[in-house]
């Protein structure tokens, strides 16, 4: 279940407290610890190719675009 799906159904259980309360306890996406779906680009919200040097975090795609704008420079 993706988390826009989770959103659209807890919209329409907003009027049923009891349903909406047990939909919450089993089926509430859980605050991931590890793994790739831990991080995730800041602009596209992309989990691969991610950089976390010097705390950029964005994705490789995403950091191409804007480096020069960062500061950053492209040597040949």
């Amino acid at each position: 279940m993706t988390s826009s799906d989770w959103n659209k159904i807890l919209k329409q259980l907003r009027g049923k407290s009891e349903k909406m309360k047990k939909f919450l306890k089993h089926n509430k996406p859980k605050e991931r610890t590890t793994g790739i779906a831990k991080q995730k680009c800041q602009r596209c919200g992309r989990f691969a190719a991610h950089l976390n040097q010097y705390d950029i975090h964005l994705c490789r795609h995403c950091f191409r675009e804007i480096a020069e704008e960062m500061g950053f420079k492209k040597y040949s």
